[in-house]
This record gives C-alpha cells, structure tokens and sequence, in this order.
C-alpha cells in the first residue's frame, strides 16, 4: 500500500509466479480499500491471464515500470479514506519511534 502525493491509496500485489496468481483469492478485497489497484510481476508472467482493468507492473530485480495503469475506480467513501489515512499515519509514526529507538 502507498499513498500517493494526491492522496490516493495505491495496492500493489506482488505474483511471483502464475501458480501465486492462481490460488490467490483474496486479491479483490483489497479492491474497495484502495483508489489504484495493479499487480507487480516478472517480465516473463503470462500477462493475458491477469484482468484487464487492473494495472500491470514489470519488476525484476533491478528495475520496475509501469506497463499498463488500472483503470479508473470510484473514489474511496470519504469515511474509509480517512480511517485508511488515519491508519496509514499511526503506522508510519511506530515506524519513526521504532527506528529512532534503535539508534
């Protein structure tokens, strides 16, 4: 999950193979928690078998881009965006406090 420099929650799911893709069914809950969805795979991953209004992500293990933006969604409802938001930065604050503690 990330969060935008417009505010938008983009999901990225990662598929290692096919076979990951496959017995993965619980991608399309995350559908409603989000303004962007795509998949991030392998320039190898048989492109045709995921759906075409999510976007696609090429990654190796140097580089990543974009070949193909989802396409657009309905906005977040306002009161998810801001338990979302909410989480998002209570999260990001334990991280801060954890690493700061490290030192």
């Amino acid at each position: 999950m990330a969060l935008s420099t417009k505010g938008q929650f983009w999901a990225i799911e990662i598929k290692s193979c096919l076979d990951d893709y496959r017995v993965d069914q619980k991608w399309h809950e995350y559908l409603g928690f989000c303004d962007r969805f795509s998949f991030a795979v392998d320039p190898d991953f048989p492109l045709k078998q995921l759906p075409g209004d999510v976007g696609v992500i090429l990654a190796d293990n140097f580089e990543a881009f974009e070949l193909r933006p989802p396409k657009q969604s309905d906005p977040l409802p306002s009161a998810r965006r801001r338990a979302l938001l909410m989480k998002y930065a209570t999260n990001a604050a334990d991280r801060l406090v954890r690493e700061r503690s490290l030192v």
